[in-house]
């Protein structure tokens, strides 16, 4: 089973505000009248109508919907949402992967049959709407590929079952872009050999989808036949925790751009400090005017919670960056390499009196 939350963050704006209900609600930079320099986070199917969607440029969100109802992310809030749901997702799960803060896998396979693990789906959708006051979609499959499609069949709010014998059925009128992994460049090269749907790529040999693209040709080969072997994994853990600020204009202001990076590091760390996590890899990443994006990384020896310390591996990460003199559009900041904080103790602790 694959348990998706129908548009989280503001899902979780319009429950907190129920004056939001019926607006489109667009989650994301400050439009700033139309000369915002972010993107959107996410927004509602009220939003979507206007044809907004994930990662849109926030100024050309409000040039399509100048009337939508713009808020910045409060993800403290949206973290505790998700931790209670996750609860109620742990709680009816053989194994339990959450798969990010708005969705999760549940191997059901105790259920025995498909019919009475839909029936928990509904369950579970009903719980959650009564508990949080949020929608739900649900997909039911013999693997992950599969349940993750089939919850993003009928939302929000829906409840697909895809049976091992209508598998096929099932994947074949979808676009080559469903399928994990394939990105827009993929998506590109795919239609010039003539494969936009599941059923084309079908047509495809293993051993010219491997010479075309690797691995990840032998890969497509085996999803396109809805193969999908990986199993439900309880040891996920976050991949990573981060934060980037857009300037409202470039600039190669070094003061203005050390500040702006070291109010993301902030937010990281009272990120980390609510989920109790300590990091060991930090990356700085920017965008030079032109869209021009890099990054550098770093893994510390030890695993670290500490602020002062993520704060001067920002700052020597950064200092390359500037040294180039150019002007940023961006500039972020994260920590992965995620886990419980350590007890590192001296390596010669003094006698106790």
């Amino acid at each position: 089973m694959h348990v998706d939350m129908d548009c989280f963050f503001a899902a979780v704006e319009e429950r907190e505000d129920p004056s939001l209900k019926g607006k489109p609600v667009i989650i994301g930079s400050d439009p700033k009248g139309g000369y915002g320099r972010g993107i959107v986070a996410t927004c509602n199917y009220a939003a979507r109508r206007f044809g907004l969607r994930s990662a849109m440029p926030i100024s050309i969100a409000w040039r399509k919907c100048p009337s939508g109802v713009y808020r910045k992310p409060r993800m403290p809030l949206y973290g505790q949402v998700s931790r209670r749901v996750m609860e109620i997702l742990r709680s009816a799960a053989d194994v339990f992967e959450p798969a990010g803060i708005d969705e999760a896998y549940l191997d059901v396979s105790s259920r025995a049959t498909f019919e009475a693990a839909r029936d928990l789906g509904r369950e579970l959708q009903a719980r959650i709407q009564r508990e949080e006051g949020l929608s739900a979609s649900v997909g039911l499959g013999p693997n992950k590929l599969v349940a993750k499609l089939a919850s993003d069949h009928k939302k929000p709010g829906g409840l697909t079952v895809v049976i091992n014998s209508r598998v096929q059925e099932f994947l074949d009128p979808k676009s080559v872009g469903m399928l994990r992994g394939v990105g827009p460049k993929t998506l590109e090269f795919l239609a010039s050999k003539g494969f936009k749907t599941v059923a084309q790529l079908r047509r495809a040999s293993r051993e010219s989808l491997s010479r075309e693209l690797g691995k990840f040709g032998s890969h497509l080969f085996d999803e396109a036949r809805g193969i999908d072997e990986r199993p439900v994994d309880p040891s996920w853990e976050a991949k990573s925790i981060g934060r980037e600020t857009t300037f409202d204009e470039d600039t190669a202001d070094e003061a203005r751009i050390l500040e702006t990076l070291l109010r993301c590091v902030a937010h990281v760390h009272g990120e980390l400090a609510s989920e109790g996590l300590w990091c060991r890899t930090l990356t700085v990443k920017v965008r030079f005017s032109g869209y021009e994006t890099h990054s550098r990384q770093t893994t510390l020896r030890l695993s670290t919670g500490s602020l002062p310390h993520l704060e001067s591996g920002a700052r020597s990460l950064l200092e390359p960056f500037l040294a180039k003199k150019r002007s940023l559009r961006l500039v972020g900041f994260s920590a992965s390499t995620l886990g419980p904080p350590e007890d590192i103790l001296p390596l010669d602790p003094s006698p106790q009196a």
